[in-house]
Protein backbone atom coordinates (compact mmCIF):
# COMPACT_ATOMS: atom_id res chain seq x y z
CA UNK A 1 0.00 0.00 0.00
CA UNK A 2 1.31 3.43 -0.94
CA UNK A 3 1.59 5.99 1.85
CA UNK A 4 0.24 9.46 1.28
CA UNK A 5 1.98 12.47 2.77
CA UNK A 6 -0.02 14.40 5.40
CA UNK A 7 -0.45 17.49 3.22
CA UNK A 8 -1.98 15.42 0.41
CA UNK A 9 -4.32 13.78 2.93
CA UNK A 10 -5.37 17.19 4.19
CA UNK A 11 -6.05 18.57 0.72
CA UNK A 12 -7.81 15.34 -0.28
CA UNK A 13 -10.09 15.58 2.74
CA UNK A 14 -10.78 19.25 2.04
CA UNK A 15 -11.70 18.50 -1.58
CA UNK A 16 -15.24 17.50 -0.60
CA UNK A 17 -17.79 20.22 0.30
CA UNK A 18 -19.54 17.98 2.86
CA UNK A 19 -16.27 17.42 4.72
CA UNK A 20 -15.51 21.16 4.62
CA UNK A 21 -18.97 21.85 6.08
CA UNK A 22 -18.35 19.30 8.83
CA UNK A 23 -15.06 20.99 9.70
CA UNK A 24 -16.77 24.39 9.70
CA UNK A 25 -19.33 23.05 12.16
CA UNK A 26 -16.61 21.55 14.38
CA UNK A 27 -14.83 24.91 14.44
CA UNK A 28 -17.59 26.09 16.77
CA UNK A 29 -17.20 23.12 19.11
CA UNK A 30 -17.29 19.36 19.45
CA UNK A 31 -20.31 17.49 18.08
CA UNK A 32 -21.67 13.98 17.79
CA UNK A 33 -22.08 12.15 14.49
CA UNK A 34 -25.86 12.67 14.71
CA UNK A 35 -25.45 16.42 15.24
CA UNK A 36 -23.00 16.62 12.35
CA UNK A 37 -25.32 14.61 10.07
CA UNK A 38 -28.38 16.75 10.81
CA UNK A 39 -27.97 19.47 8.13
CA UNK A 40 -27.16 17.01 5.33
CA UNK A 41 -29.54 15.10 3.11
CA UNK A 42 -27.34 12.00 3.22
CA UNK A 43 -27.36 8.85 5.33
CA UNK A 44 -25.69 8.56 8.71
CA UNK A 45 -23.46 5.93 7.10
CA UNK A 46 -22.31 8.45 4.46
CA UNK A 47 -21.51 11.01 7.15
CA UNK A 48 -19.53 8.33 9.02
CA UNK A 49 -17.51 7.67 5.87
CA UNK A 50 -16.73 11.39 5.59
CA UNK A 51 -15.67 11.42 9.24
CA UNK A 52 -13.33 8.48 8.63
CA UNK A 53 -11.64 10.42 5.81
CA UNK A 54 -11.27 13.46 8.09
CA UNK A 55 -9.95 11.27 10.90
CA UNK A 56 -7.39 9.53 8.65
CA UNK A 57 -6.20 12.97 7.52
CA UNK A 58 -5.75 13.96 11.17
CA UNK A 59 -8.32 16.75 10.85
CA UNK A 60 -10.59 15.35 13.55
CA UNK A 61 -10.36 13.07 16.54
CA UNK A 62 -13.16 11.20 18.23
CA UNK A 63 -13.45 11.21 21.98
CA UNK A 64 -15.20 8.75 24.20
CA UNK A 65 -17.38 9.68 27.16
CA UNK A 66 -19.62 6.70 27.94
CA UNK A 67 -22.00 6.46 24.94
CA UNK A 68 -21.13 10.00 23.84
CA UNK A 69 -18.41 10.02 21.14
CA UNK A 70 -17.85 13.65 20.22
CA UNK A 71 -15.83 14.62 17.16
CA UNK A 72 -13.19 17.29 17.74
CA UNK A 73 -11.48 19.53 15.18
CA UNK A 74 -7.68 19.20 15.04
CA UNK A 75 -6.26 22.44 13.66
CA UNK A 76 -2.61 21.47 13.10
CA UNK A 77 -3.10 19.87 9.64
CA UNK A 78 -5.09 22.94 8.57
CA UNK A 79 -2.31 25.21 9.84
CA UNK A 80 0.20 23.22 7.79
CA UNK A 81 -1.98 23.56 4.67
CA UNK A 82 -2.37 27.31 5.22
CA UNK A 83 1.41 27.69 5.60
CA UNK A 84 1.97 25.75 2.36
CA UNK A 85 -0.57 27.90 0.50
CA UNK A 86 0.93 31.12 1.87
CA UNK A 87 4.45 30.07 0.89
CA UNK A 88 3.40 29.15 -2.64
CA UNK A 89 1.20 32.19 -2.97
CA UNK A 90 4.23 34.39 -2.35
CA UNK A 91 6.22 32.51 -4.98
CA UNK A 92 3.45 32.98 -7.56
CA UNK A 93 3.01 36.64 -6.63
CA UNK A 94 6.72 37.22 -7.26
CA UNK A 95 6.49 35.41 -10.60
CA UNK A 96 3.47 37.46 -11.68
CA UNK A 97 5.25 40.65 -10.63
CA UNK A 98 8.23 39.64 -12.79
CA UNK A 99 5.91 38.86 -15.70
CA UNK A 100 4.20 42.23 -15.33
CA UNK A 101 7.56 44.02 -15.38
CA UNK A 102 8.64 42.05 -18.43
CA UNK A 103 5.41 42.85 -20.30
CA UNK A 104 5.75 46.54 -19.47
CA UNK A 105 9.31 46.48 -20.81
CA UNK A 106 8.09 44.89 -24.05
CA UNK A 107 5.30 47.45 -24.42
CA UNK A 108 7.75 50.29 -23.77
CA UNK A 109 10.18 48.91 -26.37
CA UNK A 110 7.36 48.64 -28.91
CA UNK A 111 6.33 52.26 -28.28
CA UNK A 112 9.92 53.43 -28.75
CA UNK A 113 10.17 51.55 -32.08
CA UNK A 114 6.98 53.15 -33.43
Amino acid sequence: MMTVDPLSSTFGALADPTRRAILARLASGDATVNALAEPFDISLQAVSKHLKVLERAGLITRGRDAQYRPCHLEAEPLDTAVEWIARHRQIWKERFDQLETHLRDIQQAQKEQS
